[in-house]
């Protein structure tokens, strides 16, 4: 399947995910008709900004911190940052729109007022965020593309990687979680490769969660299931 890119000198690119699953609840619709365009991080898609003007985070954001988190799911672990976090704006980036249905309901079952949406692939949100503008990003729980002849597919390859480190601040944290062991294997292979450190000093750092954090449904059908989760945290150089 390929991106909705329909502009001609938008790149082909590849999206071997499912962009829509089960049939919608009314009220998710009414959401995704009503909020999406509120909480937009700003002129993403190639029809809105062809030319891939940056965006400008600091007046779209209040001058605050910005972090992104990549593929949010149900969007639990996003909305516990955006709780515990108020004074940090986060973009979720999220192309399967069931999903962004459901963070959109717990945004407004929570009242949290500190995240944006990009519902799409966030390679072409990558296109248009400014070098160095994020603080802190997040990849939890990706799609592990378990066949070999697949991994190329996955999040950590240098296609994503090279463009998250440019978006990110110097020193900035990116973490990684996942129970899949050939893709722990694969993250500390690629990782470092893009200009990140591993930062972890023992055996605990990759064990033990983060002090803030939640789990979210696909951790726990790991746990369910006997898989081990990692938790592996970088610094960008």
């Amino acid at each position: 399947m390929t991106t909705s890119n329909k502009h001609p000198e938008a790149p082909w690119r590849n999206f071997y995910g499912r962009i829509r699953g089960k049939t919608m609840r009314p009220n998710q619709v009414t959401f995704l008709e009503e909020d999406l365009g509120p909480l937009s991080p700003g002129p993403v898609g190639w029809e809105e900004n062809p030319d891939r003007v940056p965006l400008d985070l600091t007046k779209r954001f209040d001058g605050r911190p910005v972090w992104l988190e990549v593929g949010f799911g149900g969007g639990e672990h996003l909305v516990h940052q955006a709780q515990t976090y108020p004074d940090v704006s986060i973009i979720g980036c999220e192309p399967f729109m069931n999903a962004v249905a459901m963070l959109l309901t717990k945004l407004r079952d929570t009242g949290v007022q500190n995240v944006s949406v990009h519902p799409g692939d966030v390679r072409n949100l990558f296109d248009v965020l400014p070098a160095e503008s994020l603080d802190k990003a997040f990849l939890l729980y990706p799609d592990p593309w378990p066949k070999k002849k697949h991994h190329r597919r996955r999040f950590v390859t240098q296609e994503h990687l090279a463009p998250l480190h440019r978006a990110l601040k110097p020193g900035a944290e990116f973490r990684v979680a996942t129970d899949i062991p050939d893709y722990v294997r694969q993250t500390l292979e690629e990782v470092p490769h893009a200009g990140f450190e591993w930062l972890a000093e023992g055996p605990g750092d990759w064990r033990e969660p983060w002090s803030d954090w939640t789990s979210t449904r696909y951790e726990q059908k790991a746990l369910r299931e006997d898989r081990t989760p990692h938790y592996l945290t970088f610094r960008r150089l």
